[in-house]
C-alpha cells in the first residue's frame, strides 16, 4: 500500500492555492473596473472594438466601431447596419487573467517574466482581434452558425493560445540557472 504526504504535493498544492487566490484577486479587481464605467462600455471592450473594425477596414471590410448608448457594449457596422455587439466579455481580460494568474504563479518573478508577461498579453490581445473580426464575418454572412462559433470553437482557440504560451513559457523560459557549489 502506498502511502503519501502532504509534503509531496506542497509544491502543487501552494501553486494552485496561489493561482486561485491570484484569480479571484484580479477578477474582482476587474469586476470592479467594469462597474465604474457602467452603463457605457469599458475601455477594455471599446479598444477591442476599434481595434477590429481597423482591421476589418484594411482587410477590406470597411467597417466601423460605435460605443452603445443605452448599453455596455460596442457595436461594429458595416454598410451602415449593425453587424456584431461586443460585451464586456469579449475583451478578452479575462483570458489575459488566466494566463497572468498562471505565470504569476509558476514561479518567481524574474527579467523573463516581465517580458513575457506583456508579450502573452499582446498574442493574447491580437488572436481576439482575429476571433472577433471572424465573428464578424460569420454573422454577416453565415448567421446560423454564429452561437456555436461565438460559444465553442472561437473561444476554445483563444484558449488554445493561452495552453501554448503556457507550454512555452514552461519549457522554454521559466528555467532558473541553477548554481553548481563548489
Amino acid at each position: 500500500m502506498n502511502s503519501f504526504s502532504i509534503q509531496e504535493f506542497k509544491p502543487t498544492i501552494f501553486f494552485l492555492g496561489k493561482f486561485l487566490a491570484l484569480y479571484i484577486v484580479l477578477n474582482l479587481l476587474y469586476g470592479w473596473y467594469v462597474t465604474v464605467y457602467h452603463p457605457d462600455p469599458d475601455p477594455a471592450t471599446h479598444i477591442i472594438s476599434v481595434h477590429t473594425s481597423t482591421a476589418l477596414t484594411l482587410c477590406g471590410w470597411p467597417s466601423v466601431s460605435t460605443d452603445n448608448i443605452d448599453k455596455p457594449t460596442t457595436v461594429i457596422s458595416h454598410d451602415k447596419k449593425n453587424v456584431l455587439s461586443i460585451y464586456e466579455g469579449c475583451n478578452g481580460i479575462n483570458v489575459m487573467i488566466i494566463f497572468v494568474s498562471f505565470l504569476l504563479s509558476f514561479g518567481p518573478v524574474n527579467r523573463n517574466l516581465l517580458w513575457f508577461i506583456p508579450v502573452g498579453i499582446l498574442v493574447i490581445h491580437l488572436m481576439n482581434i482575429l476571433r472577433v473580426a471572424l465573428l464578424f464575418w460569420v454573422a454577416l454572412y453565415e448567421p446560423n452558425y454564429m452561437y456555436f462559433l461565438h460559444k465553442y470553437l472561437f473561444t476554445a482557440a483563444l484558449y488554445v493560445v493561452v495552453f501554448v504560451l503556457w507550454i512555452l513559457w514552461v519549457r522554454k523560459f521559466s528555467k532558473q540557472k541553477s548554481v553548481v557549489a563548489s
